[in-house]
């Protein structure tokens, strides 16, 4: 999955790396520091000044602006204008029990996850991502996560292959999807940490390369406490996210089905700690569901899904974590797809090297 950055990337230096856990002031820290605030809450609109000149001009080139852009290779061309030459793609699929009801509305109160002659809400995502957004992953291999099923509940993932390999593409990113969704039993609760830790493991693994991680899902984390309190899956959501914010790694929540999605909003504006945003949430139905051309939508998705990602990228090269390992990372070890699928069904493609080895 090595991706070909800008020349920023590959002068930037390891900062951290053996450093003690106290550190004394100084020039170093104090940029860090000023980088950190810089970036940790990169809201729609901010005040003038010279502080965020910088950040609202690039804000206001890549915003949800349609007329701006009337074509995919226009999102695209201005996304590598801003120094993202590539990345390396990432997706999570939500296999929670919530998916059985959560299409009441927006898919004829089916399962989200029917496999059939129309294709479901995860079928349109997974192809209208590959069709937006592959063209950002040079070497065309997406490592694939599934979560939430009986399996994996709130705790692990499994990979889409047995021998824990990437995908080769959205089209067998696609073809696993059909093959695993009918063969296994959905569950949960929900919580994202578990696949954004997973992607944290690769991202380590590939010597800090910048990496973007799509979690295709129908709703919110599990929350089961009263208000003000965190649940469970909230408290290893929030701690997942805001330890991938130490990688070169954006996060990018598509929400399928009928939500409700008010939380999501929460932790997309409002996680506290973090080096930098580093998360985005595109409510992927109602984008869907808007009168207009099937080629306008996908614009429209592209352009709310990537509207962060030069922001956040240029905010990994100046924390130069770009091309690091730094040796803290979670070591994760995916479960293999759920037996149904492994033993009744034909293999995607020939294996390929694992991710995990």
């Amino acid at each position: 999955m090595g991706g070909v950055f800008s020349d920023a990337q590959s002068k930037q230096g390891c900062y951290g790396r053996g450093r003690s856990s106290t550190q004394p002031k100084g020039s170093r820290l104090e940029k860090r520091e000023s980088i950190k605030q810089k970036y940790s809450f990169i809201p729609d609109s901010q005040p003038k000044g010279s502080r965020f000149e910088k950040r609202e001009s690039i804000k206001q080139k890549y915003s949800f602006i349609p007329d701006n852009f009337s074509s995919l290779e226009q999102v695209t061309n201005a996304l590598r204008e801003a120094g993202l030459e590539s990345s390396n793609l990432i997706v999570g699929i939500d296999f929670t029990k919530s998916n059985e009801w959560t299409g009441k509305v927006s898919f004829n109160n089916r399962s989200l996850h029917v496999i059939g002659d129309t294709p479901n809400p995860y079928e349109k995502a997974i192809s209208i991502i590959g069709s937006t957004m592959a063209p950002f992953d040079e070497d065309n291999l997406v490592p694939c996560f599934g979560f939430g099923d009986d399996t994996t509940r709130d705790q692990k993932v499994f990979s889409f292959h047995g021998d824990q390999s990437p995908c080769y593409g959205f089209e067998e990113v696609l073809a696993c999807y059909k093959k695993i969704a009918p063969n296994l039993r959905l569950s949960g609760p929900t919580s994202y940490g578990p696949v954004i830790e997973a992607a944290i493991d690769i991202v380590e693994k590939s010597k800090g390369q910048y990496h973007v991680l799509i979690i295709i899902a129908d709703g919110q984390v599990t929350k089961n406490t009263r208000d003000g309190e965190l649940s469970p899956q909230e408290e290893q959501t929030i701690k997942a996210i805001v330890d991938a914010s130490s990688y070169p790694l954006s996060i990018i929540l598509v929400g399928v089905g009928d939500g409700p999605w008010e939380d999501m909003q929460r932790f997309d504006d409002k996680i506290p700690a973090r080096e930098f945003d580093n998360f985005q949430f595109v409510n992927f139905t109602a984008i869907m569901s808007k009168k207009a051309t099937l080629s306008e939508k996908e614009t429209a998705f592209a352009l709310t899904a990537l509207m962060e990602i030069p922001l956040q990228y240029k905010a990994a090269v100046e924390f130069g974590v770009m091309g690091c390992s730094t040796g803290r990372a979670k070591k994760i070890s995916p479960r293999s797809p759920p037996v149904p699928y492994s033993s009744r069904s034909a293999p995607c493609r020939e294996p390929r090297p694992a991710l995990f080895a």
